[in-house]
Formats: structure tokens, sequence, C-alpha cells
């Protein structure tokens, strides 16, 4: 179709613009994906999934992985997804990065790095009280479940699943982070929160990766009653998150 006029190529620019904007916020939300998912997803055709990934992949929006494969791996070269980068990231979010880091900074100097834990503490108790009633509502089936609405209802995009075979248990995986830059920097702020998850859910729980630490999803293990299991620092899982890279 051949247009005529100035009108019909800015409203298709911005059709397109409206497209990639829809699939940069489907990877915030679902994590990494492959083009077959958001297509599926945003009804889409893949090679028009496609088309616009090539055109955020060149604006460093998004970046092609290989998907991560839980449990054992199939024959045949892993799917590709792709995963927000952090300018990407940065495109959602208006949280004071810098500042925060300079804060956490001065409180490092001043008093210690036990005092970046405490504040790393008291900041997560703070936002816990409204997981806490919302798991205490909750189906003891459920729990999981409400705390990803909970922490969605504060920017997370949380989600919650079943755990890969042969794990008895869920993941909780946190698809956005608002603090995830400042975290690189100051991993207190992620173990505080892997804390009150298990304090919130009376049960140890694994955090397996970080999105401060350069996965694209934050994800916790948690067993099933009757299957307890060693709860583990983010440095800890350093090895089984993502090889070679320090974690938050």
């Amino acid at each position: 179709m051949k247009y005529v006029g100035e009108a019909p190529q800015e409203e298709l620019a911005t059709g397109e613009r409206s497209t990639r904007n829809r699939i940069a916020r489907s990877v915030l939300d679902h994590g990494p994906s492959t083009a077959a998912d958001l297509a599926k997803r945003l009804g889409l055709t893949q090679a028009a999934v496609r088309r616009q990934l090539d055109a955020l992949v060149s604006d460093d929006v998004v970046e092609a992985r290989e998907q991560r494969v839980y449990g054992t791996r199939t024959r045949g070269r892993p799917a590709k997804v792709f995963a927000l980068t952090d300018c990407g990231r940065d495109a959602f979010d208006q949280s004071y990065d810098q500042l925060a880091a300079d804060a956490l900074r001065w409180i490092a100097e001043s008093a210690g790095e036990e005092a970046v834990m405490a504040f790393a503490r008291a900041r997560v108790a703070g936002q816990s009280a409204a997981y806490r009633a919302a798991i205490e509502a909750a189906e003891p089936g459920t729990r999981t479940d409400a705390l990803a609405k909970a922490l969605s209802a504060d920017g997370y995009a949380a989600t919650a699943r079943s755990a890969p075979d042969p794990q008895q248990g869920e993941q909780l995986c946190q698809h956005h982070c608002p603090v995830a830059h400042v975290a690189e920097q100051y991993p207190q702020l992620c173990e505080a929160e892997t804390e009150i998850f298990s304090s919130l859910l009376g049960t140890h729980v694994q955090r397996l990766a970080t999105i401060a630490h350069g996965d694209g999803v934050c994800t916790t293990y948690i067993p099933r009653s009757g299957h307890p299991t060693t709860q583990t620092t983010d440095s800890d899982s350093a090895s089984t998150s993502k090889s070679g890279r320090n974690p938050a």
C-alpha cells in the first residue's frame, strides 16, 4: 500500500512504536520470552514480533539469550528468548537509583555494612504488612499466589508457578525490580527480601536468581509443606544462577 502525504506515515510509525511498547511491556510482565510466546500472548504473527524484536534489540531495549533449562536438558539447541536490558528497564523504572545508592554508601561508610543490612530489613518490614494480610487471608495452598499478587501491586510484576520436576514446591517469580540497580551494589536488599519471604510463608526458601545479578527474573523456590530446603543467600546461589557473575 502506498501512502500519500505525511499523516499516514506518522500513523504507521505510531503503530510500530505502540507494538514495540506492547512487546517490551510483555517481556517486563512475563520475563524472558520467545518470539512464539510473545506472538501468542499479544495476538500477533511471529513474523511481526520478530521484526519488532529486531528493532528493540537494535535500540538496546531487549537482548537475545539462550533459554535457561531447569532439570534434564532435551536434545537440540535451546530456544532463543528475549529479555529486557538495563536500558529497557530504565524506560519503566522512575526510581532515584543514584540517590538511593549514595545514601546507602553513606550509611556503609558511616556505620558499617551491618547498618546497611539493618536498613534493608527495616525497609522490607515496612512493606510486609500488606503482604502478610494477603497471605493470612488466603487458603494454605494459594499463599504463594497471594504473595505474588501483593508484590505485583507494589510494582514487582510477580507470578507464582509450580516448580519444575523433581522439585516439590513452587517458584515465586518477580519480573521487575524497582531497585535492581541499587541492589546490584548492595545485595543486602535482596537478602532482606528473601528473609521476609521465609517469615511470611513460614518455611525456608531458596533464592535461585535475581535481576540485580543479571538474570531475567528474580526467582525464589518455595518448598511444599513436608519438603523443607535450606535457605541460601544470593551469593550461595551464584554458581547455580549464572556462572561467572557475582549476584546481588
